[in-house]
């Protein structure tokens, strides 16, 4: 059993950063893949980015590639998204999420854990 909690999140302008911390509690956090995944209002929880147990390899979405970086230090039992050049459409809640797998996933069936979430807000 892991706890995730989530945060980092906050109001930014459009053009800048933040950086959303995943913390794990419990079964140490380097026996879970982890991945990222975000959901908008009125819109279905979508995938952003994700990172194997090791930390070796990782996937970001299309629509955030080139602007935002998953990361880990399972010495920290931390998962990390680094989010630059932020846009409105990113604009939603932030969940991280564990998989019991060595490997991630991009399907939000694959983890068995998820934090509560963290608000990020891109204005205009």
């Amino acid at each position: 059993q892991v706890q995730l909690v989530e945060s980092g999140g906050g109001l930014v302008q459009a053009g800048g950063s933040l950086r959303l911390s995943c913390s794990a509690s419990g079964r140490t956090s380097s026996s879970y893949a982890m991945g990222w995944f975000r959901q908008a209002p009125g819109k279905e929880r979508e995938f952003v980015a994700r990172i194997n147990r090791s930390g070796e390899s990782t996937n970001v979405a299309d629509s955030a590639k080139g602007r935002f970086t998953i990361s880990r230090d399972n010495a920290k039992n931390t998962a990390y998204l680094q989010m630059n050049s932020l846009k409105p459409e990113d604009t939603a809640v932030y969940y991280c999420a564990a998989s019991r797998s060595d490997v991630s996933s991009s399907y939000s069936f694959w983890y068995d854990y998820w934090g509560q979430g963290t608000q990020v807000t891109v204005s205009s």
